[in-house]
């Protein structure tokens, strides 16, 4: 999903006049109470550090083949990028198929576009299983706003049907584009009617409460503190109050993960990002924004997406902030991204807006792999996880049991370290990011 942020902090950020200070997805659906932290020293078979969508996925396929599984999250479920996010559902991953080619040939990245089409499936099978309230929606837009966009959206598609057999998307000229998108920005599409959007923190919660309705044990506000391998059979974890003695362990804490393996945030860079949700629209005008009530996000390096909520808002993302500090989450210059594109909003309020941390990897492909034998770790969506987490969690639940063999497919991507180290990689991102940037705009 793009804008596949995670906040490092506790709370939600907010502009001043920008209203509630709660992301709008908290806003509209008040939370469960909090489940109970760790405290005291327990067993498990496995223990899980992470409570987002692939932390939960790999809890609930563990818990459901009977292992004993206790999940670890340092805040409330979902309040990382799992909960913060676009919503938008969409296979693939934010490395392009050539890409993949380049890094693992054919064979394997074929592999790897199977497991992101099972990603999409997977979560519309668990949203009817559990019936959970997420707002489904079908359809998504990839838009072209310059020629060189039309001309690499022509060759995608040709790409998808003739190499992957993928037949879910159609090309939209300008004039049916106009139509369905009222923004004078964009002037050629791609329509995936396979990809969607939904709720992301109501469709997180509802896997954590799946998760738990299959014998999974959740402690929330359990920040893990360190770790160890204690042989090859055993690890144990350590909270401010507990500890956990398992055979397995499972780190799912993407960038949030930090200082706690330094080899793995080696491998990731936070990248800050921003959201923004307007005042309730009337239906009729909301509806002529995107008609056809897909999910829309452009071509570009730093790229804008949106969506409709069902109570008639705007949902926008955009911007970043290379910096590495915490994010400012002010919302006027995201504003002013969203008049580019839609002019016609310029009186319309802001009632919602937040930010939160983005994990990318150098080659921007997923990141999973072993750190012991019985130590995983699954991180590195780098914006495109909505789907994929889900499909991510189910490997590495494959892995523990014995089964790795699709899970390896993606420990084969090779990951460099972010030049700089750890005072230097993000100066330098920023200076290699502003060639992109200068590019999108020229």
């Amino acid at each position: 999903a793009r804008c596949n942020v995670r906040s490092r902090y506790a709370s939600p950020m907010a502009d001043e006049g920008t209203g509630s200070h709660l992301t709008y997805y908290e806003a509209r659906r008040p939370g469960p109470p909090p489940a109970p932290p760790l405290v005291g020293i327990v067993h498990a078979d496995v223990a899980i550090v992470g409570g987002g969508l692939a932390g939960l996925s790999a809890a609930l396929q563990l818990a459901q083949g009977g292992y004993r599984v206790r999940l670890l999250e340092a805040g409330a479920v979902g309040s990382g990028a799992s909960g913060r996010n676009g919503g938008q559902v969409l296979p693939g991953t934010a490395a392009s198929q050539r890409k993949l080619i380049s890094l693992i040939g054919p064979a394997d990245a074929r592999r790897v576009w199977d497991c992101t089409l099972e990603g999409v499936q997977m979560l519309r099978q668990r949203i009817a299983k559990y019936a959970i309230d997420c707002d489904w929606q079908p359809g998504h837009l990839h838009v072209a706003d310059k020629p060189r966009h039309v001309a690499e959206l022509q060759e995608w598609q040709r790409e998808l049907q003739q190499d992957y057999g993928y037949d879910s998307t159609s090309l939209v000229g300008p004039e049916e584009l106009a139509a369905l998108v009222a923004s004078p920005r964009y002037i050629h599409a791609l329509y995936d009617r396979a990809a969607g959007h939904i709720d992301p923190l109501a469709y997180t919660r509802g896997l954590a409460r799946a998760a738990r309705g299959a014998g999974a044990l959740i402690h929330e506000y359990s920040r893990v503190l360190a770790y160890e391998a204690t042989g090859a059979t055993s690890a144990s974890l350590r909270t401010e109050q507990g500890i956990v003695r398992c055979e397995h362990l499972l780190l799912a804490g993407n960038a949030l993960l930090g200082a706690l393996a330094p080899p793995l945030a080696r491998k990731l860079l936070g990248i800050g990002t921003y959201m923004l949700a307007t005042e309730r629209l009337d239906e009729e005008r909301a509806a002529t924004l995107v008609r056809n009530g897909a999910s829309v996000s452009d071509m570009n390096w730093v790229l804008d997406y949106f969506r409709l909520s069902p109570d008639h808002r705007l949902l926008f993302g955009g911007r970043v902030s290379y910096s590495g500090l915490k994010p400012d989450a002010g919302t006027k210059q995201l504003r002013a991204r969203m008049l580019r594109v839609f002019p016609q909003l310029a009186a319309t309020r802001i009632e919602h807006g937040w930010g939160g941390w983005l994990d990318i990897t150098m080659n921007r492909a997923p990141h999973f792999g072993r750190l012991a034998p019985n130590i995983w770790f699954l991180q590195g969506f780098s914006g495109h996880g909505l789907a994929l987490t889900g499909i991510a969690g189910a490997l590495a639940a494959d892995a523990i049991a014995g089964s790795s063999e699709r899970f390896d497919v993606f420990a084969r991507i090779p990951q460099r370290d972010f030049p700089g180290g750890p005072w230097l990689r993000q100066p330098a991102l920023a200076a290699a990011m502003l060639w992109y940037r200068l590019r999108d705009l020229l």
